[in-house]
């Protein structure tokens, strides 16, 4: 086990039925994340060129991301980052018409 750390968080980026159970079978695995400071990157599972192409071509044919992986997917330019939620936006509120 050297150099290898247990238990350390790792997420695989796939693609599946969403008529599928959570842990079913998936259809294809598009790429890796490793949370870890230092190693923040999203990795294709391939080849570092097909980076972009799998999840672009799933996108293509119908296939929407979850709102992690669209936040993974954006942050490393594959696709456009998705607008903040809600609460986090920011402009002018607008006025109270229920208080006077």
């Amino acid at each position: 086990m050297c150099g290898i750390l247990q238990a350390a968080p790792f997420y695989r980026i796939f693609v599946a039925d969403a008529r599928a159970p959570r842990d079913g079978k998936h259809i294809d695995v598009v790429g890796h994340f490793d949370p870890i400071p230092g190693h923040q990157e999203l990795f294709a599972e391939r080849n570092a060129t097909e980076l972009g192409l799998a999840p672009r071509y799933w996108m293509s044919v119908g296939a929407q991301p979850s709102a992690p992986v669209a936040r993974l997917l954006g942050q490393a330019g594959v696709m456009p980052p998705p607008p903040p939620p809600q609460s986090q936006q920011t402009g002018p509120k607008k006025p109270d018409k229920g208080k006077k």
